[in-house]
């Protein structure tokens, strides 16, 4: 137990330290003007905070859109749907993540922002959360719905006491991908006007500024892999348990 207790925290712990170590490194020489102005506590805030704005919308429109979409995937009525809706999440996943932005702008037209970045990014990040509740839902022992329905159960009473539950653990750790994913592409905010570290990461490449592309990289890594620990510690609270 304390061996993975150990596992368990060296994670964010590491995560920490390095950002602690690029931040000394940093600030412990001299800045330019331009990096003085671009590696403030104020810019980097700003860029954290848009980040991970898009991260959260991202990850409410793919709960709200996956989860009932694989819901309705597994019910015998609609079960010829799932095929049409992983080959249409299977399309988000395997085009560009910065195309799929790109021409989302220009076809809506729109001047940028949050929910121009959010709807595309959500379309990458969908099939993780999709395919996983499909699968958690399919894998649920068809005795137990039966026992379910034998004590009088209707079928949305099975379908919340009986099947949910026991896909949790699935859906969970589908959400931990997409959640990564969506911390990964919101790099590409930039790109429409919706802010995030990729607009260090940019700044630091185009005007050859060292420390500002540095840094840039290093804080977006850094939240995604504290995003996966976050999605990790969802898995151990929420999951049933029974089956944890």
């Amino acid at each position: 137990m304390t061996a993975e207790r150990i596992r368990f925290w060296a994670q964010p712990v590491l995560v920490l330290l390095i950002v602690a170590g690029v931040f000394a490194w940093v600030f412990g020489g001299e800045l330019t003007a331009t990096e003085k102005g671009t590696l403030n506590p104020s810019s980097l805030l700003a860029a954290l905070r848009d980040h991970l704005a898009m991260t959260v919308v991202v990850t409410a429109i793919v709960v709200v859109v996956a989860v009932p979409a694989g819901v309705v995937a597994t019910r015998p009525w609609a079960r010829w749907l799932a095929p049409v809706f992983l080959a249409v999440a299977n399309v988000g996943q395997a085009a560009p993540a910065l195309g799929v932005l790109v021409l989302w702008f220009l076809v809506t037209g729109a001047s940028g922002g949050l929910w121009v970045a959010a709807l595309p990014l959500a379309f990458y990040s969908l099939l993780p959360v999709l395919r996983n509740t499909i699968v958690g839902l399919q894998q649920v022992d068809p005795s137990l719905v039966d026992a379910g329905r034998g004590i009088g159960m209707s079928p949305a009473a099975v379908l919340w006491r009986v099947e949910l539950p026991l896909a949790v653990p699935l859906v969970l750790a589908g959400l931990r991908t997409s959640l990564v994913l969506a911390v990964g592409t919101a790099t590409f905010g930039l790109f429409v006007n919706a802010g995030g570290f990729g607009l260090l990461i940019d700044t630091g490449y185009k005007l050859s500024l060292t420390k500002v592309l540095v840094t840039g990289s290093v804080l977006a890594a850094a939240l995604a892999l504290l995003v996966d620990w976050a999605g990790a510690v969802m898995e151990r609270r929420l999951g049933p348990k029974g089956v944890r």
